[in-house]
Protein backbone atom coordinates (compact mmCIF):
# COMPACT_ATOMS: atom_id res chain seq x y z
CA UNK A 1 0.00 0.00 0.00
CA UNK A 2 2.89 2.10 0.24
CA UNK A 3 4.15 1.99 -3.56
CA UNK A 4 2.23 3.30 -6.51
CA UNK A 5 4.03 0.77 -8.61
CA UNK A 6 2.79 -2.14 -6.48
CA UNK A 7 -0.99 -0.67 -6.45
CA UNK A 8 -0.66 -0.18 -10.07
CA UNK A 9 0.41 -3.62 -10.57
CA UNK A 10 -2.57 -4.97 -8.37
CA UNK A 11 -5.18 -3.47 -10.62
CA UNK A 12 -3.73 -4.31 -13.99
CA UNK A 13 -3.15 -7.80 -12.71
CA UNK A 14 -7.63 -7.09 -11.56
CA UNK A 15 -7.75 -6.02 -15.16
CA UNK A 16 -6.71 -9.18 -16.60
CA UNK A 17 -7.95 -11.07 -14.42
CA UNK A 18 -10.99 -10.07 -13.18
CA UNK A 19 -12.16 -7.25 -14.63
CA UNK A 20 -14.55 -5.49 -15.13
CA UNK A 21 -14.07 -3.64 -11.81
CA UNK A 22 -17.33 -3.34 -9.37
CA UNK A 23 -16.26 -2.99 -6.04
CA UNK A 24 -13.10 -1.89 -3.76
CA UNK A 25 -12.76 -2.46 -0.54
CA UNK A 26 -9.97 0.18 1.11
CA UNK A 27 -9.08 -1.75 3.69
CA UNK A 28 -5.60 -0.47 4.76
CA UNK A 29 -4.33 -0.07 8.11
CA UNK A 30 -1.19 -0.08 10.17
CA UNK A 31 -0.54 0.83 14.27
CA UNK A 32 2.81 0.80 15.68
CA UNK A 33 3.54 0.40 19.50
CA UNK A 34 1.20 2.79 21.32
CA UNK A 35 2.85 6.25 22.29
CA UNK A 36 2.00 9.87 23.03
CA UNK A 37 2.47 12.20 20.21
CA UNK A 38 5.65 14.13 22.16
CA UNK A 39 7.08 10.74 21.21
CA UNK A 40 6.20 9.74 17.96
CA UNK A 41 9.11 9.78 15.24
CA UNK A 42 8.79 11.03 11.98
CA UNK A 43 9.41 8.09 9.97
CA UNK A 44 6.54 6.34 12.21
CA UNK A 45 4.31 9.46 11.08
CA UNK A 46 5.63 9.09 7.08
CA UNK A 47 4.66 5.07 7.63
CA UNK A 48 1.59 5.57 9.31
CA UNK A 49 0.22 7.84 7.24
CA UNK A 50 1.39 6.59 3.68
CA UNK A 51 0.09 3.39 4.49
CA UNK A 52 -3.24 4.50 5.67
CA UNK A 53 -3.73 7.65 3.77
CA UNK A 54 -1.98 7.73 0.70
CA UNK A 55 -2.52 3.57 -0.47
CA UNK A 56 -6.01 4.59 -0.16
CA UNK A 57 -6.17 7.23 -1.89
CA UNK A 58 -3.94 5.81 -4.96
CA UNK A 59 -6.06 2.77 -4.87
CA UNK A 60 -9.60 4.79 -4.68
CA UNK A 61 -8.02 6.51 -7.68
CA UNK A 62 -7.59 3.47 -10.14
CA UNK A 63 -11.19 2.51 -8.96
CA UNK A 64 -12.45 5.17 -10.16
CA UNK A 65 -10.76 5.65 -13.33
CA UNK A 66 -12.29 1.60 -13.69
CA UNK A 67 -15.85 2.28 -12.33
CA UNK A 68 -16.42 5.88 -13.37
CA UNK A 69 -19.34 5.86 -15.73
CA UNK A 70 -17.38 9.49 -17.13
CA UNK A 71 -14.68 7.00 -17.69
CA UNK A 72 -16.41 4.40 -19.55
CA UNK A 73 -17.25 2.25 -16.70
CA UNK A 74 -20.74 0.92 -15.29
CA UNK A 75 -20.62 2.33 -11.68
CA UNK A 76 -19.53 0.75 -8.66
CA UNK A 77 -18.76 0.93 -4.76
CA UNK A 78 -16.14 2.23 -2.95
CA UNK A 79 -16.06 1.04 1.03
CA UNK A 80 -13.42 2.72 2.83
CA UNK A 81 -12.44 0.78 6.06
CA UNK A 82 -11.61 3.42 9.02
CA UNK A 83 -12.29 3.29 12.42
CA UNK A 84 -14.07 4.39 15.20
CA UNK A 85 -10.63 6.01 16.76
CA UNK A 86 -11.18 8.68 14.31
CA UNK A 87 -14.13 10.12 16.73
CA UNK A 88 -12.13 8.96 20.04
CA UNK A 89 -9.08 10.53 18.82
CA UNK A 90 -6.92 7.12 20.71
CA UNK A 91 -5.15 9.55 23.37
CA UNK A 92 -1.88 8.30 24.80
CA UNK A 93 -1.81 5.46 22.52
CA UNK A 94 -2.67 5.85 18.44
CA UNK A 95 -3.61 9.75 17.75
CA UNK A 96 -1.54 9.43 14.26
CA UNK A 97 -3.57 6.00 13.87
CA UNK A 98 -6.92 7.71 14.90
CA UNK A 99 -5.86 10.87 12.57
CA UNK A 100 -5.28 9.03 9.48
CA UNK A 101 -8.75 7.08 9.89
CA UNK A 102 -10.23 10.98 10.13
CA UNK A 103 -8.23 11.57 7.15
CA UNK A 104 -10.39 8.32 5.54
CA UNK A 105 -13.41 9.72 6.68
CA UNK A 106 -13.09 12.86 5.09
CA UNK A 107 -12.33 11.40 1.92
CA UNK A 108 -15.38 9.28 2.04
CA UNK A 109 -17.33 12.30 2.49
CA UNK A 110 -15.55 14.40 -0.39
CA UNK A 111 -15.35 11.23 -2.70
CA UNK A 112 -18.82 10.64 -2.27
CA UNK A 113 -20.26 13.82 -3.54
CA UNK A 114 -17.48 13.77 -6.38
CA UNK A 115 -18.26 10.43 -8.20
CA UNK A 116 -21.77 10.08 -7.24
CA UNK A 117 -23.23 11.69 -10.52
CA UNK A 118 -20.36 8.89 -12.23
CA UNK A 119 -22.53 5.87 -10.41
CA UNK A 120 -19.96 5.35 -7.78
CA UNK A 121 -20.95 5.28 -4.49
CA UNK A 122 -18.40 5.91 -1.75
CA UNK A 123 -19.16 4.87 2.21
CA UNK A 124 -16.88 3.90 5.48
CA UNK A 125 -17.20 1.23 7.76
CA UNK A 126 -15.78 2.18 11.29
CA UNK A 127 -15.10 -0.97 13.18
CA UNK A 128 -14.02 -0.62 16.61
CA UNK A 129 -12.43 -3.21 18.84
CA UNK A 130 -11.80 -6.44 16.51
CA UNK A 131 -10.15 -9.75 17.35
CA UNK A 132 -7.68 -8.84 14.46
CA UNK A 133 -3.79 -9.24 14.12
CA UNK A 134 -3.64 -5.58 14.09
CA UNK A 135 -2.71 -5.45 17.52
CA UNK A 136 -0.13 -7.54 18.07
CA UNK A 137 1.13 -5.73 15.08
CA UNK A 138 1.15 -2.76 17.67
CA UNK A 139 3.16 -4.79 20.22
CA UNK A 140 -0.45 -5.77 22.72
CA UNK A 141 -2.05 -8.74 20.84
CA UNK A 142 -4.50 -8.90 24.00
CA UNK A 143 -5.67 -4.88 23.73
CA UNK A 144 -9.31 -5.95 22.41
CA UNK A 145 -9.72 -8.34 25.62
CA UNK A 146 -7.88 -5.18 27.64
CA UNK A 147 -10.14 -2.34 26.94
CA UNK A 148 -13.68 -4.20 25.79
CA UNK A 149 -14.95 -3.48 29.30
CA UNK A 150 -15.44 0.29 27.49
CA UNK A 151 -17.29 -1.26 24.22
CA UNK A 152 -20.86 -0.79 26.11
CA UNK A 153 -21.53 -4.11 24.18
CA UNK A 154 -18.78 -5.11 26.97
CA UNK A 155 -16.82 -7.19 24.05
CA UNK A 156 -14.65 -7.02 21.11
CA UNK A 157 -15.83 -7.61 17.53
CA UNK A 158 -15.44 -10.36 15.05
CA UNK A 159 -14.32 -10.07 11.50
CA UNK A 160 -17.12 -11.50 10.19
CA UNK A 161 -19.53 -8.50 11.85
CA UNK A 162 -17.30 -6.18 10.08
CA UNK A 163 -17.46 -7.51 6.43
CA UNK A 164 -20.83 -7.88 7.00
CA UNK A 165 -21.18 -4.68 7.11
CA UNK A 166 -19.24 -4.30 3.98
CA UNK A 167 -20.88 -6.54 2.09
CA UNK A 168 -24.43 -4.89 2.42
CA UNK A 169 -23.04 -1.64 1.85
CA UNK A 170 -21.44 -3.07 -1.58
CA UNK A 171 -25.06 -4.65 -1.87
CA UNK A 172 -28.20 -3.32 -4.38
CA UNK A 173 -29.55 -3.12 -0.71
CA UNK A 174 -27.68 -0.43 -0.13
CA UNK A 175 -28.00 1.41 -3.26
CA UNK A 176 -29.23 4.93 -2.20
CA UNK A 177 -26.49 5.00 0.62
CA UNK A 178 -22.88 7.23 -0.02
CA UNK A 179 -21.12 9.36 2.24
CA UNK A 180 -22.02 7.22 4.94
CA UNK A 181 -19.85 5.94 7.92
CA UNK A 182 -21.21 3.27 9.67
CA UNK A 183 -19.75 2.14 12.93
CA UNK A 184 -19.54 -1.29 13.86
CA UNK A 185 -18.35 -0.97 17.72
CA UNK A 186 -20.94 -2.14 19.76
CA UNK A 187 -21.85 1.13 20.85
CA UNK A 188 -18.32 2.98 21.42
Amino acid sequence: MTMEADILRMFGTVDAELAPLAALVNNAGIVDKASKVADMSLERLNRMFLTNITGPFLCAREAIRRMSTAHGGTGGSIVNISSVAAKLGSPNEYVDYAASKGAIDVMTIGLSKEVAAEGIRVNAVRPGVVYTDIHASGGEPGRVDRVKSMVPMLRGGEPREIADAVLWLMSEEASYVTGALMDVSGGR
